[in-house]
C-alpha cells in the first residue's frame, strides 16, 4: 500500500523530463539549433573582430568622426537594399543556402582587406566598399537565421532560443573586441593579422552551417517577388502591435545604435585610452548584454512588450550617462548598462515579433525589423558630422535624450494598443 501511495504521489525525481520547467539553456538540447547557434557565434565573432579592426583603421587613416560615420553609412545603404531582399529570400528559398553564401561573403571580404593592409595598398574608400559588401551579407543572413530558429524550435522554446541566440552574439562582443584590441597592438600581427583571424573564424562558421537541415519554405509562393514583398508590408500594417514594434525598433536603433561607431573616438579623444580602451568599452557593453540575456532567457510572452518598453527607456538614459561620464572607469561601468539595455531591447523586440507573426511571414517581417539597422548606418554619418561640430559627449547626450522622449511616447502607444502598464524591472 505504501508503495502504491508513493507511485501515486508526484515526485520531482519521477517527473517526465518534458514536464519539467525549461532551463536557461533548454533550446540547446535541439541538435539543429545547437549547430546553428555555434555557427552563428563564429559568424558574428568574425564580424566583431573585423568591426574593431575596421573602426580603428578608419580612424587611423582619417582621424575624424565623420569618417567613422561614412564607413557605417556604406553598411547602411547596402542594408537598405539587401534587407528586404533577404527577408523575401528567406520565405522563398532554403535558409541554409542563404546563410552559407552570406558567410562565404564574410570570408571573402575579411581576407581581401587583410591582404590589402598587409601589402600597404589599403585606402579609405576600400573600407567603405568592404562595409557595403559586409552590410549586404549580414542583411541577407539575419532574416534567414531568425526565421530558421522559428522553424526548428517549438513555440514554447522560441523566446528562450532567441535569447540564447542573442547571448551567443554578445559572447562574441566580449571575445571579439578583446581579441582584436590585443592583436592590433602586436607589431607582428597588427590590423592585417586581425582581418586574417576574422576570415578564419568566418570559414569555421561555414563548416558548421553546411550540416544544418535545408530549411526549405513550407509552401512555395505563386506570386511575384514584388507582390510577396508588398504583401509582407500590408501584413504588418494591418496588425497594430506588429506595426508598433517595427516603428519603435526603427527609431531606437537609428538614433541610439550609432554610439557603437563613435566608441573609437571616445576611447582615443575623450578618455585617452587608445585601441585597448576601445576594446575594453566594447567588451564591457557585451558583458552587460550577456548577463541580462541569461537573466531574461525564459521571459514569459505576456511580458515581452512591457519589458521591451522599459529596456528602450533605460537605453536612452544610459547613453546620456555615457556622454556625461567624468572618467574612463565610470564609462566602463556605464557601458555595462548600455550593453544590457540595448541588447535586451533588441532581443525582446525580435521575440515579440516572431511570437505575433505567422510562420509564412517570418522572413519578411524580420526584414522590415532589420531595416532599423540600415537606418542606424545611414544616421551614423550625420551624427558623426554633428559630433565633429559640437563634440562627441554632447552628441551622445542628445542621442540619449531623443530616445528617452520617444520611448515615453511609445509607451503611451503601447498602452493604447494593449491596455497594459510599464512594469518595474
Amino acid at each position: 500500500n505504501l508503495a502504491r501511495c508513493r507511485r501515486a504521489l508526484p515526485s520531482p525525481l519521477m517527473t517526465d523530463p518534458e514536464e519539467r520547467p525549461p532551463g536557461r539553456f533548454d533550446s540547446l538540447r535541439v541538435r539543429p539549433y545547437r549547430r546553428l547557434w555555434w555557427g552563428g557565434m563564429c559568424a558574428f565573432g568574425a564580424g566583431q573582430i573585423t568591426l574593431i579592426a575596421r573602426g580603428w583603421l578608419a580612424y587611423d587613416l582619417t582621424g575624424t568622426n565623420t569618417a567613422l560615420g561614412a564607413v557605417m553609412i556604406g553598411f547602411g545603404i547596402s542594408s537598405l537594399i539587401a534587407i528586404p531582399v533577404g527577408g523575401l529570400l528567406a520565405d522563398r528559398f532554403p535558409k541554409r543556402t542563404i546563410i552559407v553564401l552570406s558567410q562565404l561573403a564574410q570570408v571573402l571580404v575579411a581576407s581581401t582587406v587583410a591582404t590589402l593592409v598587409a601589402t600597404d595598398l589599403i585606402r579609405f574608400w576600400m573600407l567603405i566598399a568592404a562595409s557595403v559588401v559586409q552590410g549586404a551579407a549580414i542583411s541577407v543572413l539575419a532574416p534567414s537565421r531568425l526565421a530558421f530558429i522559428a522553424d526548428i524550435i517549438d513555440p514554447e522554446r522560441l523566446t528562450n532560443a532567441l535569447f540564447l541566440s542573442s547571448m551567443s552574439v554578445q559572447v562574441t562582443r566580449v571575445i571579439g573586441p578583446a581579441t582584436a584590441g590585443a592583436l592590433i597592438g602586436v607589431e607582428t600581427i597588427g590590423i592585417a593579422g586581425v582581418y586574417y583571424v576574422g576570415a578564419v573564424v568566418a570559414a569555421i562558421s561555414v563548416l558548421l552551417t553546411v550540416g544544418l537541415p535545408r530549411g526549405a519554405p513550407k509552401r512555395k509562393s505563386q506570386r511575384s517577388p514584388l507582390d510577396d514583398l508588398l504583401d509582407g508590408v500590408r501584413y504588418v500594417r494591418q496588425r497594430p502591435e506588429l506595426l508598433r514594434l517595427v516603428v519603435v525598433s526603427l527609431v531606437v536603433v537609428m538614433v541610439g545604435f550609432p554610439h557603437l561607431a563613435f566608441l573609437p573616438a571616445m576611447a582615443e579623444d575623450v578618455f585617452d585610452q587608445g585601441a585597448s580602451g576601445f576594446g575594453a568599452m566594447t567588451t564591457a557593453s557585451a558583458i552587460g548584454a550577456v548577463i541580462t540575456t541569461l537573466s531574461l532567457a525564459n521571459t514569459e510572452r505576456s511580458k515581452l512588450g512591457p519589458y521591451q518598453s522599459a529596456a528602450g527607456l533605460l537605453f536612452g538614459v544610459t547613453l546620456v550617462a555615457l556622454g556625461l561620464a567624468p572618467g574612463f572607469a565610470v564609462a566602463l561601468v556605464v557601458m555595462l548598462a548600455v550593453g544590457a539595455s540595448s541588447m535586451t531591447f533588441q532581443t525582446l523586440n525580435n521575440s515579440a515579433v516572431l511570437s505575433l507573426a505567422d510562420v509564412e511571414y517570418h522572413g519578411r517581417v524580420q526584414s522590415l525589423l532589420m531595416l532599423s539597422f540600415s537606418a542606424f548606418g545611414l544616421a551614423a554619418l550625420p551624427l558623426g558630422m554633428l559630433a565633429d561640430a559640437i563634440g562627441i559627449r554632447e552628441t551622445m547626450v542628445a542621442m540619449g535624450v531623443v530616445i528617452v522622449v520617444f520611448m515615453l511616447g511609445a509607451e503611451r502607444w503601447r498602452r493604447r494598443t494593449t491596455g497594459a502598464e510599464l512594469p518595474a524591472l
